[in-house]
């Protein structure tokens, strides 16, 4: 059985090679049985026209019925062996596939989740969603040409063996034979190589520019660029099947010559065997053989050019996973304890300061400007950002991310049920007595959902979700696509605060959590945010004026700097630009 839950081990990152070789390692056992299930099998492919000269040979001629009837037994005996060695070959082979597969799955899903923020900087999603979707399959194929390739260099062995007990010459030509196919099948393999790394290349980018299209169409429609990027992503197109028809070319003469050079090759030896039998050095039986051992060679031969064509496939895709191992997150070199007590965040690139136990809001003139304040105070870029007297640089990341949650907009949300989008918290939430409670909730959400479910209830109340429970067919154990695509682009929203909410973290870092929420919706959610984080830091980047009056505290930033700082309506009347800002917003939400 295969543990999807197992540890998958420590991979070996040293090249596409050494990888390849330590996913056989990690399942030694069950690669050793499927190749001896594989050697033991074509051997018996080659015993059969063995058994089969015998039975012409000590039976059939002479006209001994007992001999011949002995002979055909054991070949009978032999094929139904075959058969059922020839069934766990496959099943074994099928184990040590799934086994590659979920075991480079976990290592780099695994890795993906150590980067973390880093994993964006570092590399396209295009390359990350190939080396899914592509590399894993095609990794966890190559392995399955391993058992039957260790086989037919074995039956290879013993044909030539059974060749020499017929003629020597006929021995010679099919032990030189084959080797000369490799040698001549080399150089495809090599450029095979080449040519799948630079389809693999241009597969990324497009992916790449697929997810960018796809995430962008709206704001590409409302200016008008749909159809540059329908251009480029057509031309990118074009050039990618053209790699495409390059790789077809290699792979077609690669397939052609392992069929048609192995075809010859049997047909010299099958034309030395009967100009043998002609000249009466090998006996009628002993032609009968050469044929069958002639068929039973083609199957070794086919798999020695089936591993060489799928483990050079399998090489480069192992590449790929290689170079995303090597990836590392910056060097965490924080040495200092966090503030024991909540302190002041401070931004000195923008001179934005947070004070502690208080909901600031951040204004920005352009909609980056309060991203990249959240990204420094959050420490998800590099900057000289304090906390108290303490810089975010000189605190070990894991005290960061423990006490300070950045809430993105457009945060990944993995398929699942509800409750496990939103997470899975055992204590309420915590802040002052008026935060939400279960008992805020409806009725009928408390009747259907256990006691247990009071911190994902009070979550949906503060975040204004409660309507999503409700309207989905089984509540909080509603399955919910990836990405939450089967919600609406608001209630997507409203889970994302909720389950930021729900992880009640010291410090809220939240981008435009409110911005695709309808007015009344939004004016809801900026009450009852405040309730809930009564008490705590929280910082919301929003030029909202529904979610601004809430506020104890606006930043109003110019060109990323902090321009003016005060309260809501304080700033409307002594900043012009501010009032400016604001007022279009207004406009958007009328």
């Amino acid at each position: 059985m295969i543990d999807a839950f197992e540890d998958p081990g420590t991979p070996d990152r040293r090249g596409g090679w050494r990888y390849l070789a330590w996913l056989v390692a990690r399942q030694w056992p069950r690669c050793l049985a499927g190749a001896v299930l594989a050697s033991t099998w074509m051997v018996l492919l080659a015993a059969t026209p063995y058994l089969m000269a015998r039975a012409v040979d000590h039976g059939l001629e002479p006209g001994d019925m007992d001999a011949l009837a002995g002979w055909t037994g054991a070949l009978v005996g032999v094929g139904a062996v075959n058969a059922w060695l020839g069934m766990l070959r496959h099943r074994t082979m099928t184990l040590v596939r799934l086994d590659a597969n979920f075991r480079t799955v976990k290592v780099v899903v695994g890795h993906a989740t150590r980067l973390g923020a880093a994993l964006r900087g570092q590399v396209g999603t295009g390359e990350v969603v190939t080396i899914g979707v592509g590399d894993v399959q095609t990794i966890s194929t190559s392995l399955t040409a391993v058992g039957p390739g260790i086989g037919a260099v074995v039956a290879y062995a013993a044909v030539g063996a059974l060749m020499l007990s017929v003629s020597t010459r006929l021995a010679l030509v099919v032990l030189i034979g084959v080797p000369v196919l490799g040698v001549l099948l080399g150089p495809l393999m090599g450029r095979l190589q080449g040519r799948e790394t630079d389809y693999r290349d241009g597969q990324a980018v497009l992916t790449a520019r697929i997810g960018d299209l796809a995430g962008g169409l709206r704001v590409l429609n409302g200016l008008g660029g749909k159809g540059l990027v329908a251009d480029a992503f057509r031309r990118d197109s074009e050039r990618l099947r053209e790699r495409g028809y390059r790789v077809g070319a290699v792979t077609s003469w690669i397939q052609a010559l392992g069929v048609g050079l192995p075809v010859l090759f049997l047909a010299l030896v099958t034309w030395l065997g009967a100009r043998l039998a002609a000249e009466g050095r090998i006996s009628v039986g002993e032609l009968v053989s050469v044929y069958g051992y002639v068929v039973a060679l083609g199957w070794p031969v086919s798999f020695l050019i089936e591993m060489g064509h799928q483990l050079s496939r399998g090489v480069v895709a192992a590449r790929r996973v290689v170079a995303f191992l090597r990836l590392e997150p910056e060097p965490d070199t924080g040495t200092r304890d966090a503030p024991a007590e909540p302190s002041v965040l401070y931004d000195p690139a923008s001179g934005v300061r947070v004070l502690p136990g208080r909901l600031t809001a951040l204004a920005g003139s352009r909609p980056t400007d309060a991203a990249e304040v959240v990204d420094r105070l959050g420490r998800y870029t590099p900057s000289e950002a304090t906390w108290g007297d303490v810089p975010l640089s000189d605190i070990p990341l894991p005290q960061i991310r423990d006490r300070i949650l950045v809430a993105e907009a457009e945060a990944d949300l993995f398929a699942g049920a509800l409750r496990d989008v939103i997470g899975d918290q055992d204590p309420p939430l915590r802040g002052a007595g008026n935060c939400a409670t279960s008992h805020d909730a409806p009725a009928d959400a408390r009747r259907q959902h256990p006691a247990d479910d009071s911190a994902h209830l009070e979550a949906l109340h503060a975040a204004a979700a409660e309507d999503i429970v409700r309207t989905l067919p089984d509540g909080l154990d509603s399955q919910v696509a990836a990405q939450a695509s089967d919600l609406s682009g608001g209630q997507r929203q409203r889970v994302r605060l909720t389950r930021a909410l729900l992880t009640a973290p010291e410090v809220l870092l939240a981008v435009e959590p409110t911005s695709a929420l309808d007015a009344h919706t939004e004016a809801t959610v900026a009450a009852r945010l405040r309730d809930a984080r009564e008490g705590r830091t929280t910082v919301v980047a929003s030029t909202s004026p529904l979610v601004l009056d809430r506020a104890d505290t606006v930043v109003y930033l110019v060109d990323g700097k902090a321009a003016a700082t005060g309260a809501h309506r304080e700033l409307l009347t002594t900043e012009p630009g501010y009032r400016a800002l604001v007022a279009r917003d207004e406009e958007a939400v009328r």
